[in-house]
This record gives structure tokens, sequence and C-alpha cells, in this order.
């Protein structure tokens, strides 16, 4: 008797826990009846009618440490990331009544990204890789069930779902992400923070994934900071894009 051969194992995350606002988008960008595929023997949440692989990731970058660079090793590969710019929020109580409904102060914006990618800069070295940053408007439910995080008060989110698709800016090439760096000649973090309006944090994050990209290096200690400069290509520096980039409250524009 021939013995059979192993089938090889498909790393597939299921779909019991996907939230509406995954599960929308997924469809969006899914040539019809192509969601959730094989390949690379891993599972992309949908491919386009191009035949790109598309992966839809609200967070937790670090998941997709190989996952992302498989499947740009079999072609194309567009990461889809959200971002939430106005969200609203419903509560309601263990037996399904709608207790409160309001507007969360807190907009996102396009610097959000860099709070993920600092946990996987690498993948912004792929050459097939189209990132997408989504802008939409989003409605989250909440139930007061005494199960959620003590940051909420024991509130736990059950679901997200889409409300508007606004716009989307688009990232294919290294030469995209330069429209993050406002500033020209040598700058520190705190320069950044000040020049685009968000945290000196979040510039700091920014700023790593960048050099960790090539877009950006470091030149010499100014005191305790860093200065640093847009990276050299081809033994030019290239100046930043002109004009500043969307600020920390507002939706990007779409690039192409």
């Amino acid at each position: 008797m021939t013995p059979s051969r192993k089938k090889k194992k498909t790393h597939r995350i299921g779909t019991e826990n996907e939230s509406s606002l995954h599960r929308t988008l997924k469809f969006r960008y899914a040539d019809p009846g192509k969601t959730e595929e094989d390949r690379a023997g891993f599972v992309c949440d949908a491919v386009g009618p191009d035949g790109e692989a598309v992966e839809i990731q609200t967070g937790n970058f670090s998941a997709l440490k190989n996952k992302i660079p498989a499947l740009a090793a079999r072609g194309r590969i567009r990461l889809v990331y959200p971002v939430i710019v106005t969200k609203t929020i419903e509560l309601y109580d263990i037996g399904g009544n709608l207790i409160s409904r309001r507007k969360s102060p807190r907009k996102g914006s396009m610097w959000d990204i860099f709070g993920e990618l600092i946990y996987a800069p690498s993948l912004m070295n792929l050459r097939r890789l189209t990132v997408e940053i989504a802008f939409v408007d989003a409605t989250e439910r909440r139930r007061d069930d005494g199960q959620g995080s003590w940051r909420r008060k024991g509130v736990s989110i059950e679901d997200r779902s889409l409300d508007l698709f606004r716009e989307s800016l688009i990232l294919r090439k290294k030469a995209d992400w330069r429209r993050f760096l406002p500033v020209k000649g040598e700058f520190t973090a705190r320069d950044l923070a000040e020049k685009t309006h968000i945290r000196p944090a979040l510039a700091r994050k920014t700023l790593y994934v960048l050099e960790k990209a090539g877009i950006v290096e470091k030149i010499r200690k100014a005191g305790r900071s860093w200065l640093f400069r847009t990276a050299a290509v081809n033994g030019k520096n290239v100046p930043a894009q002109a004009g500043n980039p969307a600020p920390a409250d507002s939706p990007g524009k779409e690039a192409g």
C-alpha cells in the first residue's frame, strides 16, 4: 500500500470572533466568492479581482511577522489597516437594552499605524506589499456585564461595525512613506511631534519604524536626543514631500 501524503498544515484563524467591521471590509476588497482563501500555508482574508491577496488587520501586527512575508513570496499582498476616525459607542445592559449612545472624543489618524508597525517594522521592506490605511466611521457595541477590562469598569466590547468608509491612503513605495516627514534637514523626534501635532512618544515610534525601513537615518546625538535626516537614495538625500501631512485628528488624503 502506498502511504498517503501528509496534508500541509494551513495556519487558519477562525471567524467565530470576527468583528462586523472586519467582515464588511473583507467583502469590500474581495472578488465575489474569494474570501478566506488558502495561500502559502496561510489563510488570507480575501483575494481581489486582480488576484492580489488582501489581509485586513485591525491591530496586533506582531501576528503578521510570518504570514505577510509568506504571502508576499507568492505574489502581491495588500495589508489594509482600518483607522476609526469617528467612533460611536453604544452601551447595553445584560438584557440587551440600550443604556447610552455617545461619540468617542478620540479621533483616529494615519499616524496610528506606527503604533502597530513598531512590532513588525520589517514588513515595510517587502517589495510586493502595499499598505492601505482605510479611514472609517464605526459603531462600537459594548455590554455592561462585568466581564470586560478594568479600564472600562468591567464593560465588554462585543462588536464593531462599519458606518462609513471615508477614503484611504495607499503606501506602495518607500517614497510614499516620506509624506510622514514634513521636516527638512536634521531633526529630532520632538521636532517631528511639534510639526505634525502628534505626541512625542508616537513621533519616536514613527522614527523607529522609518529607520528600520531605511527611510530615515540617525546622524548623531544632540544632547539627550538623536538627530535624524531623510535617508539617501542612490547617493542623494531625498527631500520630504512638500506640504504637511494631515494633522493627527484628520484622515489622510488618498495617494496612489
